[in-house]
C-alpha cells in the first residue's frame, strides 16, 4: 500500500470514528482546547492570528475568533480559490462579514485584504488527525501543506484526544507542528507540556 493509500484509509477510518463521538464530547472538547489555545502565551502575543471556521467535523473555533476579534487582533481566516489546493489569508473585522465558500465552508469575502504568511504571528490549523508530535493528517487537499512549505512563525494542531494517531502516514512534503492543542491539554514535539 502506497502512503497515500494508507493516507485515504486512515481518513475513512477516522471520519467513521468521528460519527460517533457524542455531540456533549464535541461541545466540551471544543470548548477546552479554545481556552488552551486562548492562553498560550505566543498566541496572546500575537498581533496577527490565523485561524481556521470550525466545520462540524472540526474543532468549534468560535470562541477562538471571538477572543482574537475582541482583543483586538488582526484576524485572518483562508478563502480557499478557484485553483484546488490554493487558498488566501483573508483578513476580517467581524464573523458577520463571513460567507459560505465553495465547500460550504464559511469564508471571507473575495475583496477583502490578503495577507501572506509571512504577516501572521499565530496560526491555528485544522486536521482530520495528527500525532502528538505534530504529523498531521489534512482532508487531501494540500491546502495547509502549501501553507505550512513557506510559514515560520507559530502554529498550533487542534484536535480532540480520542482521534489522535501515532500511525499518521508522512510523505517528504509534510511539515510537522510543534504544538497539538487536545482537550487534554498542550504537546510540544510530541511531549506533554505546561503552558508558561
Amino acid at each position: 500500500m502506497t502512503i497515500a493509500e494508507e493516507k485515504k484509509d486512515l481518513r475513512r477510518r477516522i471520519r467513521a470514528q468521528e460519527r460517533e463521538l457524542s455531540p456533549r464530547y464535541k461541545e466540551q472538547s471544543a470548548a477546552a482546547i479554545a481556552a488552551i489555545v486562548c492562553a498560550l502565551p505566543d498566541y496572546q502575543e500575537a498581533d496577527t492570528v490565523f485561524c481556521f471556521v470550525g466545520t462540524e467535523r472540526e474543532i468549534d473555533t468560535r470562541a477562538i475568533l471571538d477572543d482574537a476579534l475582541a482583543k483586538g487582533k488582526r484576524l485572518c481566516l483562508p478563502l480557499c480559490m478557484a485553483e484546488p489546493g490554493i487558498m488566501e489569508l483573508r483578513v476580517v473585522a467581524s464573523l458577520d462579514e463571513l460567507v459560505p465558500g465553495a465547500y460550504g465552508i464559511l469564508e471571507p469575502a473575495a475583496d477583502t485584504v490578503c495577507l501572506t504568511p509571512d504577516e501572521v504571528d499565530f496560526a491555528v490549523l485544522p486536521c482530520l488527525s495528527c500525532s502528538r508530535g505534530g504529523h498531521r493528517l489534512g482532508q487531501g487537499g494540500g491546502y495547509y501543506d502549501r501553507f505550512l512549505s513557506t510559514y515560520r512563525g507559530s502554529a498550533a494542531l487542534l484536535r480532540r484526544e480520542r482521534l489522535l494517531r501515532e500511525d499518521v502516514p508522512v510523505e517528504p512534503h509534510d511539515m510537522p507542528v510543534p504544538w497539538v492543542v487536545t482537550e487534554n491539554g498542550l504537546y510540544e514535539d510530541g511531549v506533554p507540556a505546561r503552558i508558561k
